[in-house]
C-alpha cells in the first residue's frame, strides 16, 4: 500500500526543490506566489536582504474592491497587474518568478501573464 499523499506536504517539497535555483537578488528580485482556496498572493522579495519590495493579493483594500464578482483567475490577474504596477514604481523592472510549487496553469499562468503585460520581465 502506498502512504496517504499529503498535498500540502508534495506543494512543499517541489518548492524547496525549486527555491535551490531561484534565488531573488536586488538586480532581479523573486516574484513569488502563494495560492489558498479562496485567495492568491504575490510578493517581489530580495532575497540577499530579506525584503519584500512589493507585495498585493486578493485581501488588499484596493483590490479587493476591484475582484468583487470575478472568477478566481480573474482575480489572479487583478493581482499580478497591481503586483507589477507596485513594483514597477519602487524601480523593479525584472524579476525571476517563483511558482511556488503549483502547476504554471491557471491562477499562477494568469498572474504571471497580468505582471508581465504591466511591465515586469520574466
Amino acid at each position: 500500500m502506498k502512504p496517504e499523499v499529503n498535498r500540502e506536504k508534495a506543494r512543499d517539497r517541489r518548492h524547496t526543490h525549486i527555491r535551490k535555483r531561484v534565488v531573488g537578488t536586488p538586480v532581479r528580485p523573486r516574484l513569488n506566489v502563494f495560492r489558498s482556496l479562496n485567495h492568491i498572493y504575490a510578493q517581489v522579495i530580495d532575497d540577499s536582504a530579506g525584503l519584500t519590495l512589493a507585495s498585493a493579493s486578493t485581501l488588499d483594500h484596493e483590490v479587493r474592491d476591484q475582484v468583487v464578482g470575478l472568477k478566481k483567475t480573474e482575480q489572479a490577474s487583478v493581482v499580478g497587474k497591481t503586483v507589477a504596477e507596485r513594483a514597477v514604481a519602487k524601480g523593479v523592472e525584472q524579476v525571476v518568478f517563483d511558482r511556488g510549487g503549483y502547476k504554471y496553469h491557471g491562477r499562477v499562468k494568469a498572474l504571471a501573464e497580468a505582471a508581465r503585460k504591466a511591465g515586469l520581465e520574466f
